[in-house]
């Protein structure tokens, strides 16, 4: 089940480029950073959500275990993209098994997938404010055989799914523990590699969700096609900012480029949100993933949506011995820690 319970877990994001791991210990204090750790894969490991090399990511995520000390073997993950379905709806009021059994009934109507293909859980959100009788629901439904495919690596290698989350709410958890939410809208944009999720969320409630394909490794396929190099060369010469076969300048306009049509396709999204929800309006974008630290993403964004676009900081409100985490590293990684973080909150009976 996508809400099913563990106690203390370690939050592992398996992304298109990296993977990242996340262990915290929740004291009196609130919140500490016990590990926070990731590794590069290699270009093609992961495809559209699907794993094309299962035994090389296999090795991956247990190589990143062993070489980081990460002694705990239960871990929250998180998927995304085309393979999940999220719906808000209403139904009847009703006692917990009768409401599963509402919800699993309603839920063939919204999900374009053969129904005995998906697993689907749900979440209540309240009461419904147009109709007593009813409340509202979350629903998420995933295909079962994504989730076979990532589980089943982790298994491979001894180490236990615990939870199966979704990116765009691991995210919200993670908004919620460092803002404390609030009575106002907010749109949370993930920048990945190559999937951009959208959730803007109305008093700590999610309204609408989408998720996209593009993200920064548009920008390395492009720096490929003109240096005819590796996607590993591209993202060293994406960072080093300096090659024999591409100028700094020639690599700012491919990243121009990309950028305009990142936000091209977000102002689409949010169009659609506001075509749906007229009388709703945000005026706050908070960023997460490696998109984020593009400045110029960033001011070009607050242009389209007229909005203060901000980046996320996970680590606000958890404690860090700078002793023992450089603090550079920590502050680079941020925006793209916040899926994991948002993962390793997850406990039992937080449903």
């Amino acid at each position: 089940m996508l809400f099913s319970k563990n106690k203390h877990l370690v939050g592992l994001d398996i992304g298109s480029s990296t993977v990242k791991a996340c262990e915290l210990a929740h004291t009196k204090k609130g919140y500490s950073l016990k590990n926070l750790a990731t590794t590069e894969i290699d270009s093609g490991l992961i495809v559209d959500g699907g794993i094309s090399r299962p035994s090389e990511l296999a090795h991956a995520i247990r190589a990143l275990f062993d070489e980081n000390r990460i002694r705990l073997k239960n871990v929250a993950l998180s998927i995304g993209g085309y393979s999940v379905i999220m719906k808000n709806i209403s139904v009847q009021k009703a006692d917990e098994k009768a409401l599963h059994n509402s919800v699993t009934m309603e839920a063939e109507q919204y999900i374009p997938f053969d129904i005995k293909d998906v697993n689907n859980d749900f979440h209540v959100l309240g009461p419904n404010k147009h109709n007593v009788e009813q409340v509202d629901i979350l629903l998420v439904a995933a295909k079962k055989d994504i989730i076979k495919e990532y589980t089943g690596i982790l298994e491979s290698v001894r180490i236990s799914p615990g939870i199966v989350d979704v990116d765009v709410l691991a995210l919200q958890n993670c908004y919620e523990l460092n803002s404390g939410g609030g009575q106002h809208t907010t749109a949370l944009i993930d920048i990945g590699a190559s999937k951009t999720s959208l959730n803007i969320i109305k008093n700590n409630v999610p309204v609408f969700m989408r998720d996209v394909s593009l993200g920064c490794g548009q920008i390395d396929q492009q720096i490929v096609s003109q240096c005819e190099c590796s996607i590993e060369d591209a993202r060293k010469i994406k960072l080093d900012r300096q090659s024999e076969k591409i100028t700094a300048e020639e690599i700012d306009e491919i990243e121009s480029v990309v950028i305009k049509n990142w936000c091209t396709e977000i102002r689409r999204a949010i169009d659609f949100f506001y075509s749906t929800y007229p009388d709703d309006s945000f005026n706050q974008v908070i960023l997460s993933g490696g998109g984020a630290n593009i400045e110029e993403f960033r001011k070009l964004l607050a242009l389209e949506t007229s909005s203060e676009v901000e980046v996320i900081n996970p680590f606000i409100n958890v404690q860090i011995n700078r002793g023992r985490f450089d603090s550079d590293y920590i502050d680079s990684i941020a925006p793209q820690a916040a899926v994991c973080v948002g993962l390793a909150l997850r406990r039992a009976d937080d449903k």
